[in-house]
């Protein structure tokens, strides 16, 4: 009763705050003449908490951004909104120096409500000239393109010249989102161009730059002083995205639960990935003959499934995905490698010999394969059906794992296997960028959150974990989104009980927790 009668009380204060009056916007040209605070020392930075506003997230879904939306955060106590931002709606017939002036207004507008009610604003180009994580893919490489490049940088000086004079108390520039499979110094050189023709203009503006490989890895070396770093918020991928329409088959992913006691990699990588192999091992007592039977989903141009029993080969296979028919059900051509990465969905059986103990899977040639099952008839009296073993890691370069079954059939235990819970957050999963933050480099979680299909419940549990340890180690953060999916509005889980809110559908147990970290 104590925590419903105190986020009540949260809430019609929101209210007589909302009905009160505010402190007028005030235009851009008086945003400019505001004292600049350079946050040189970045050890003075606030601890953010707020949300990602996603009204210029696309150029389809190009809307102003809402005032009231400023005014809500505020109200409920947090600080900081990010605005990722698809390039093509400000660029206007590829014309990087004069920006569409409309839009550069709703824009404006966006930073002064910021100022009027107190949250800082950081912009983002979530889509830029020659990258976006998201499809689809541009038709220049930021990263291999110098014209692509002279672009990105003179989008950003456009932007800093016009936002020159706004104090760092209330704006910084976050570059790009989430690089991913780029060179470090490749990464950093393309970086330093657009922080280079920003200060040009505007010396002390702050600069966030998302980590390597889609902001999981801090960078070791910085291209310009003063930079903060952005990690995301995102692990394990199969409990956040579960049934996340933009990934692919994410739907067939396990019911996610929170901890999760890890079984097996979806991806067997070969020798084209060593840094990612490991086979997988399945330990067991093979009390009489049985089947072993694998499906292999897809594989990338080249694959050697080699299955051994206590180091005897008992099924060795090469597959070689190509154009036209063959074994495979879908001819799948990835444009960007110039390699063929078929779909097969198909089974593979092996005989397994009474007196095993040890099964090892493994890719012994060429790239990757995935699999989505393996199944294993009864091999023991004990046994009433076969086991089903379903893969539940589905993060790029996850490596095998060791599993163990017993005599019934049932995954056991194994010091030896990972287990995703609070302290493989706090010791795996965030650990680099806990320790880049405690050597004195600022650090934000810049997305984080987990999709509406996966249990309430479970969001909650995992949210509590997460959020708890960015607490305890000083780290601001920001909700993917405000309003929607993975939001405290109107994000439309149907194992919520919604409070309605001021026109909306507040998740009342999601605030609560976002409060209290």
């Amino acid at each position: 009763m104590k925590k419903t009668y105190t986020i009540q009380i949260i809430l019609l204060c929101v209210t007589i705050i909302l009905f009160s009056g505010c402190k007028s916007e005030p235009t851009i040209e008086q945003l400019k003449k505001d004292e600049f605070t350079p946050y040189t020392n970045l050890s003075a930075l606030p601890r953010w908490r707020g949300f990602n506003l996603l009204e210029k997230f696309t150029f389809q879904g190009n809307k102003p951004y809402r005032e009231k939306d400023f005014k809500l955060i505020a109200a409920l106590g947090f600080n900081f909104v990010r605005l990722p931002l698809d390039y093509r709606c400000f660029v206007r017939g590829g014309d990087y120096t004069s920006l569409h002036e409309n839009t550069m207004r709703e824009l404006d507008r966006a930073v002064a409500y910021g100022i009027k009610y107190n949250i800082h604003v950081c912009m983002n180009f979530h889509r830029a000239p020659g990258y976006c994580v998201n499809p689809p893919r541009e038709k220049t490489d930021l990263f291999k393109d110098s014209g692509t490049q002279e672009k990105f940088a003179m989008l950003w000086a456009v932007f800093a010249e016009r936002y020159q004079g706004v104090s760092n108390e209330y704006l910084s520039f976050n570059l790009l989102n989430e690089p991913a499979e780029i060179d470090s110094e490749i990464y950093t050189q393309v970086m330093a161009k657009a922080i280079q023709a920003i200060r040009k203009i505007d010396p002390n503006r702050l600069i966030i730059l998302d980590g390597l490989e889609w902001g999981r890895i801090p960078l070791k070396k910085l291209p310009a002083a003063t930079i903060i770093q952005a990690t995301r918020g995102y692990d394990p991928i199969q409990l956040t995205h579960y049934k996340a329409d933009w990934i692919k088959n994410s739907r067939q992913w396990p019911v996610p639960d929170w901890p999760i006691y890890q079984s097996y990699s979806v991806y067997l990588y070969g020798p084209f990935k060593q840094q990612y192999r490991r086979p997988l091992i399945i330990n067991c007592d093979i009390k009489k003959q049985t089947r072993l039977r694998i499906k292999v989903h897809q594989v990338s141009q080249l694959s050697r499934l080699l299955i051994r029993v206590d180091d005897e080969p008992v099924f060795d296979k090469l597959f070689e995905p190509g154009p036209g028919r063959g074994e495979w059900q879908k001819e799948v051509y990835a444009e960007e490698w110039e390699i063929y990465q078929n779909i097969y969905d198909k089974y593979y059986s092996a005989t397994i010999p009474a007196g095993t103990k040890n099964i090892m899977i493994d890719n012994t040639e060429g790239d990757w394969l995935t699999i989505h099952e393996i199944r294993i008839e009864p091999f023991t009296e004990e046994m009433k059906s076969a086991v089903v073993l379903e893969p539940n890691v589905f993060a790029w370069g996850s490596r095998q794992n060791e599993l163990t079954i017993s005599s019934q059939g049932k995954l056991l235990p194994d010091k030896r296997t990972a287990l995703y819970d609070a302290h493989w957050l706090e010791k795996d999963s965030l650990k680099p960028w806990i320790l880049a933050h405690q050597r004195g480099m600022p650090v934000i979680v810049g997305e984080f959150g987990v999709f509406k299909y996966t249990s309430h419940a479970v969001t909650l549990a995992w949210m509590e974990d997460f959020l708890k340890i960015l607490k305890k180690h000083k780290i601001g953060w920001a909700l993917w989104n405000f309003r929607g999916s993975f939001g405290i509005l109107d994000s439309n889980r149907k194992d919520v009980q919604y409070t309605g809110f001021h026109g909306h559908k507040l998740d009342t147990k999601m605030l609560e927790l976002l409060l209290k970290y």
